[in-house]
């Protein structure tokens, strides 16, 4: 694949980078946005960033800028409020509208929405606060998550029928609905997306139960492999899903899909991710280095859509 070198972004004078946050994600958000306040600033691009806290947007509309850099993970950011929010006020932004945001966020919409395009899924039932638990006819283990919570927050593995409560509990201080599912045994793997192309698969090893919160930004022992170990026939598959299941979501530009592909070698969707990290430890920018694109050059792609 032939890397153009994207041009600064000449329309965009004045960027905001949009971080922080008061989701689960805030400390992620910090650093993502941080790092993308320097690729903006080293390239000479005027920018500032902003913290947003829930409670002061006033601050942010006093300050004149051309289009926001949305790096909030989590509630708030990724959930089509803040999209909203600068719609409103015919401001440009990076990444999904607010309409697709809110549905992307939503777990069970997201899974919902795939299922009337036939992707491949695994069982699940929803779950909410004070209800019954409906039953559940697919065999244990089972994943239960909050659905609207990202970085694997509030996510237990379920092996025996009586941790079920235990579990539910853990997603509810998150969220009024919990997502059970059958957990898929298998390796996991993710594809970015990027301008309308999906970017190599990326292999994602853990030593932990599964790829959690601690996994993704703190242990060093996460093991990432690109070439991802599947065969070209395997991996353009997992890219053509992925770019099924970012567009029927009618996501735009950047984002990321996971998978969870088991020993029968079956790929099931586990989620989509349309404000993914930028950290260090992040997985967009692993895999478009893959293809020649360093950080710098990323943030432009996205700023310039």
């Amino acid at each position: 694949m032939q890397i153009q070198t994207p041009a600064k972004p000449l329309k965009w004078q004045k960027v905001a980078v949009l971080m922080g946050g008061n989701s689960a994600e805030r400390e992620v958000s910090l650093n993502s946005g941080n790092a993308v306040y320097e690729a903006l600033k080293n390239q000479g691009i005027q920018c500032f960033k902003f913290d947003w806290q829930g409670d002061n947007l006033e601050q942010l509309w006093q300050q004149k800028f051309d289009k926001a850099f949305i790096v909030l993970h989590g509630r708030g950011g990724e959930d089509g409020y803040i999209q909203q929010q600068l719609e409103n006020r015919q401001l440009a932004y990076t990444g999904s509208n607010a309409s697709a945001s809110e549905q992307c966020m939503n777990k069970a919409t997201t899974k919902t929405i795939w299922a009337k395009h036939n992707l491949p899924l695994s069982p699940s039932i929803l779950v909410k606060m004070g209800g019954d638990i409906p039953k559940i006819d697919f065999p244990l283990p089972w994943a239960v998550k909050p659905i609207l919570e990202g970085s694997s927050i509030g996510i237990s593995k379920v092996n025996h029928i009586n941790a079920l409560e235990k579990a539910l509990t853990l997603a509810f201080k998150y969220d009024n609905t919990a997502l059970v599912e059958q957990w898929i045994e298998g390796n996991e793997y993710t594809v970015s997306i990027l301008n309308g192309k999906a970017l190599p698969v990326i292999q994602i090893k853990t030593e932990r139960k599964f790829y959690d919160y601690e996994s993704k930004y703190h242990a060093n022992d996460t093991q990432y492999f690109h070439p991802c170990g599947l065969s070209n026939t395997d991996e353009q598959q997992l890219q053509t899903i992925a770019m099924q299941a970012f567009t029927v979501m009618n996501a735009k530009t950047w984002g990321r899909v996971d998978f969870i592909v088991d020993k029968n070698n079956s790929p099931y969707l586990l989620e989509i991710n349309t404000v993914p990290g930028m950290t260090s430890h992040s997985l967009v920018p692993m895999a478009a280095k893959a293809i020649g694109l360093s950080f710098k050059q990323l943030v432009l792609k996205i700023i310039n859509d």
